[in-house]
């Protein structure tokens, strides 16, 4: 038996994929919470909506989204390619094996909405 009859084989590429995940999961927040930060600061300054702050605000958030988008897309494309290396004997009868596949890549479509929808928003 090879070390890739081992289903560990599978569970460590899963591992991985998460580990990829959590990390674009932490930088749609964290761009979330910069793009909104400058409106916030706006607010609080009891100014005139303008442009300036909020506009950088809002870029480098939507740059951290569309980072995180890549990273997911990116991360679940390697894993699919891992998987298409195993043989049926290295993934358990009845386990999932796409759902991690799946998930980074509806991830990677929210970030891309929720950049979008800022870069729309901000045009209003």
């Amino acid at each position: 038996m090879s070390y890739l009859d081992d289903p560990r084989v599978l569970f460590a590429a899963e591992r991985t994929l998460l580990a990829w995940q959590r990390t674009a999961i932490a930088l749609i927040g964290l761009g979330f919470v910069i793009e909104r930060f400058g409106l916030f600061l706006q607010l609080f300054s009891r100014q005139p909506v303008s442009g300036g702050r909020h506009d950088m605000s809002m870029w480098v958030g939507v740059g951290m989204l569309i980072v995180a988008a890549l990273i997911s897309t990116v991360s679940a494309v390697q894993f699919r390619r891992f998987l298409l290396t195993l043989s049926g004997r290295e993934i358990p009868p009845g386990y999932w094996p796409y759902l991690g596949f799946w998930v980074n890549l509806a991830l990677s479509a929210l970030a891309l909405v929720l950049a979008g929808y800022f870069i729309l928003s901000a045009n209003v």
